[in-house]
């Protein structure tokens, strides 16, 4: 490698290379960055100069870290973090007067549940406050919260490591969702009826919507499927007007049975609760707007959200 000279490096090309270590491609990295691909495209070639190496070459649809970005990715990923707390300490946090931009990994169910009462309570406590709600991918949200990508992740994300810290905001059960005028409304569900149900399947990124789906099909427990569909928000206006069904969080079937429109069916068997909780990284506890918004979650849009 060439001898770097570090007075004059680039911070953010040193965001480039995580963000492509992180998800092995530039589009990707690009769009966590907010760049373009041909701007990671020139920052890579950037990166290869300085460095003296490709760094990063590509094999098929992945772009494969070579020895010499293997040897710098800890060490460059150690260097942001302290750099994103000595400002994050240095610089004092008033919610009324920043105008921070927060990124928030969620599922589009916790979409539908927390950000109505969590945008309210922005209005009237940091008016000049912006959310970027991207998408919860279970499988890189560990080292999006490590890297600061992502602020913080709500969610059941029973797999994350210990330097991710949490905040409980909601137990969750499970129940069939059907319209108030369906034939078994009015019944209890037996391990019979159910299974001669139709269901909607929903595809949603909800890891706890997913663990109870994976959980039937292991405790082979049947299901006839109408409908698949790729999240949950349209499936409430399917199941008012069609003898369909639907396994929901409880927390959402209550929610979007406000109007009395439809039956909560109480599951012929025990499903798991899941825990859903608000995740952020120890690189980040000196960090006092994360702190405050992890707090504000915990504390007063998960009881408001549960009203």
């Amino acid at each position: 490698m060439n001898k770097i000279n570090t007075e004059t490096m680039d911070l953010n090309l040193i965001r480039v290379f995580l963000a492509i270590w992180d998800t092995k491609s530039l589009t990707d990295a690009g769009e966590r960055l907010c760049l373009t691909q041909s701007a990671v495209s020139h920052a890579l070639k950037r990166l290869r100069a300085e460095f003296d190496d490709p760094l990063f070459v590509r094999d098929g649809n992945s772009m494969v870290p070579t020895s010499s970005a293997t040897q710098l990715q800890a060490p460059l990923r150690q260097a942001i973090g302290i750099i994103n707390n000595a400002v994050m300490e240095y610089t004092a946090f008033d919610p009324m007067r920043t105008n921070r931009v927060f990124r928030i990994a969620m599922s589009d169910v916790s979409e539908y549940y927390y950000l109505p009462q969590l945008l309210a309570e922005l209005e009237r406590t940091a008016p000049l406050v912006q959310l970027e709600v991207v998408r919860l991918d279970i499988h890189s949200v560990g080292a999006s919260l490590y890297t600061g990508d992502v602020d913080l992740a709500v969610g059941y994300l029973p797999g994350l490591k210990s330097e991710c810290v949490n905040k409980p905001l909601l137990t969750d059960t499970f129940v069939c969702l059907v319209r108030a005028g369906h034939p078994l409304a009015d019944r209890a569900l037996t391990r019979a009826n159910f299974t001669d149900l139709r269901y909607i399947y929903v595809g949603t990124e909800a890891t706890g919507h997913q663990m109870v789906e994976h959980w039937l099909d292991e405790s082979g427990i049947l299901r006839k499927t109408a409908l698949r569909l790729g999240h949950f928000t349209m499936a409430p206006e399917i199941v008012r007007q069609t003898d369909l069904a639907v396994i929901y969080p409880r927390s959402i079937a209550e929610r979007v049975n406000r109007l009395q429109e439809f039956v909560l069916l109480e599951l012929p068997f025990e499903t798991p609760s899941i825990e859903v909780k608000v995740h952020t990284h120890l690189h980040f506890a000196s960090d006092m707007g994360i702190q405050w918004l992890s707090r504000m979650l915990a504390e007063k849009i998960s009881l408001a959200a549960a009203a």
